[in-house]
């Protein structure tokens, strides 16, 4: 690291509404889904699905959802992801950190703003998805270069690539799935990944004839395959298998959260936990990968409704992993990531 420079971290995520109300949820709907890396088509279509058919028919209902899981401290992805920060600022001491959302508040430009306050010319952006795609890490990019651009001064910008293979991930997630396996007594483990439009993965393909073509597309990371998130999914898959010591007959991959009527990535979560309970499986256990941190997709979709349909189709226990959020050993190992690659000359925390 150059004697002269002042690095800082900026750490991201997608967002939350300001608060579980049908108002507030309408707003974060709105800017989350006029982003064209998130709804793909034409605008004026695009802004006529937004604004007078999914925000308006939505919003109420997503409100709801998210009254089921907000806490004393708010948002449960705004409250953890500011713990993340915090237990980050106690590993890497005097090193500016800042949280931004890419939508919502706080905002990447009020993290930006504050790096830069904190005369920052070297910025580490890095967007918490395991996983790369155009839709969460690609949009965040774009616009923290964008809002880099209108400055003056423009920082020096580096971006911690996907690391969804990066042993520092895959060591605290499979420590806490297997916490929670053992703890639960559970006979079948199930890898719950964020669905995309399966155009996503698609145009994600550098030859056009690779993605989603054979039935094995994801079996391994290869050049074609290399920004595709569902191959990406697979990898992360691979690689906490490997460590739980799991056989295919114990784990099953699937993806939730979809929305519309496109084709999206199979198989589909909802109906892969009827299908093991229907098929025998009584004490389910679920893991999602693809979030660091907790969030509407995984306290309530999962560890409500997705508990709840299993149940019904015959399961005894779903019992949900709680994401890596602020655990000591995953913060103890991102911090060391960061430091070993990107942070070499900021000094260690004090140890007693």
């Amino acid at each position: 690291m150059n004697s002269s420079e002042r690095p800082g971290l900026l750490l991201t995520n997608l967002g939350t509404p300001d608060e579980p109300t049908t108002g507030a949820v309408r707003r974060y709907l709105r800017e989350f889904l006029s982003d064209a890396r998130v709804l793909d088509i034409p605008g004026p279509l695009r802004a006529m699905l937004v604004n007078g058919i999914i925000a308006p028919l939505r919003g109420p209902k997503s409100a709801a959802a998210y009254r089921t899981v907000w806490t004393e401290a708010g948002s449960p992805l705004l409250a953890l992801s500011l713990e993340l920060r915090d237990a980050l600022r106690s590993q890497l001491p005097g090193l500016p950190i800042e949280l931004g959302m890419r939508y919502g508040n706080p905002s990447l430009e009020s993290a930006l703003d504050a790096l830069l306050e904190a005369n920052c010319d070297r910025i580490v952006l890095l967007a918490m998805y395991p996983q790369y795609a155009s839709s969460s890490s690609g949009s965040t990019i774009e616009a923290v270069y964008r809002l880099a651009a209108k400055r003056w001064n423009t920082p020096n910008l580096e971006v911690v690539p996907a690391f969804y293979e990066a042993p520092w991930f895959l060591d605290a997630q499979a420590r806490l799935i297997d916490e929670k396996r053992k703890a639960a007594n559970t006979d079948h483990v199930l890898f719950s990944y964020h669905g995309l439009p399966e155009r996503h993965c698609r145009k994600s393909d550098s030859s056009g004839t690779h993605c989603l073509a054979s039935e094995d597309c994801c079996s391994k990371i290869v050049i074609s395959n290399r920004h595709c998130y569902r191959a990406q999914c697979f990898a992360t898959t691979r690689g906490l298998t490997e460590r739980l010591g799991l056989e295919a007959k114990q784990h099953t991959v699937a993806f939730q959260s979809r929305l519309g009527r496109d084709p999206w990535i199979r198989p589909f979560t909802d109906e892969v936990v009827v299908e093991l309970a229907k098929s025998g499986v009584k004490r389910l256990l679920v893991s999602c990968p693809s979030f660091t941190v907790d969030c509407l997709e995984t306290l309530e979709e999962i560890g409500d409704r997705a508990r709840e349909d299993f149940i019904q189709a015959g399961g005894e226990h779903l019992e949900l992993v709680p994401c890596l959020n602020a655990d000591p050993r995953w913060v103890q190992g991102l911090a060391g990531g960061l430091r070993e690659r990107w942070f070499r000359g900021v000094e260690e925390p004090v140890r007693a």
